[in-house]
């Protein structure tokens, strides 16, 4: 087992959800209650990294983030190194990569509440801001808990899009899924089947986490 490229993998994931929590809220809101021209090309875009190849998604990750970009140069100059091959980068590459994992559920989470709530916590003089707190959250709250756990997990299997931004640097981009490859390519298929037993074991622990979760709000809400 390759515990450095497990907690890497690990601590990549948590990041990603942690940032991907406040924009799945807003942007999952904003898709479910706002109708405006362009919304369907809004959402088309947002779904795009979930048919596009991961090498085409990581390559123009590379052309977006490389040195000669503006993002990379003005990454150079603020921290004094390329954002492209460092956690960092795997960090921005997962969060764009995982926007359709954690906006989608979150979206329709949102979409199930009814008008007539809403409407009656607008007259009960209600901020929006204080509404969707006390109000619309509780009712998403099962949408939202599936979309931090799908992020959560498809991060933790994310290969392609690591590869091709962060390459294999161990202890800075090597996560299991690299490690998992290098093990096959080196013919250890003990040590592959380890790792992969183990992501599978995290894969499904997160899963049943997640309908337990709903089940539970579910219940507290009925």
């Amino acid at each position: 087992m390759d515990w450095t490229a497990l907690w890497l993998s690990l601590l990549l994931a948590a990041w990603t959800v942690v940032i991907l929590l406040p924009v799945a809220v807003v942007m999952g809101r904003f898709l479910a209650y706002r109708q405006f021209r362009g919304k369907g090309l809004v959402e088309a875009l947002v779904m795009l990294p979930l048919v596009l190849p991961p090498t085409v998604f990581g390559f123009y990750m590379l052309v977006a983030f490389g040195r000669n970009s503006p993002v990379g140069d003005l990454w150079q100059n603020l921290f004094g190194h390329q954002l492209v091959f460092t956690f960092e980068g795997l960090v921005v590459a997962s969060v764009i990569f995982n926007l359709p994992f954690a906006i989608q559920p979150a979206q329709r989470g949102f979409e199930a509440i009814a008008v007539e709530v809403r409407e009656a916590a607008s007259c009960c003089g209600m901020s929006p801001l204080r509404s969707l707190w006390k109000v619309e959250l509780p009712l998403a709250w099962p949408g939202l808990v599936t979309a931090m756990v799908l992020t959560f997990a498809h991060t933790l299997g994310e290969f392609g899009i690591v590869l091709m931004v962060g390459g294999s640097i161990p202890g800075e981009t090597k996560t299991i899924a690299i490690a998992i490859y290098d093990r096959v390519q080196g013919f250890d298929d003990r040590g592959a089947a380890v790792m992969s037993a183990t992501l599978v074991a995290i894969s499904l622990f997160t899963i049943a986490i997640t309908f337990w979760l709903s089940a539970r709000v579910g219940r507290r809400l009925s």
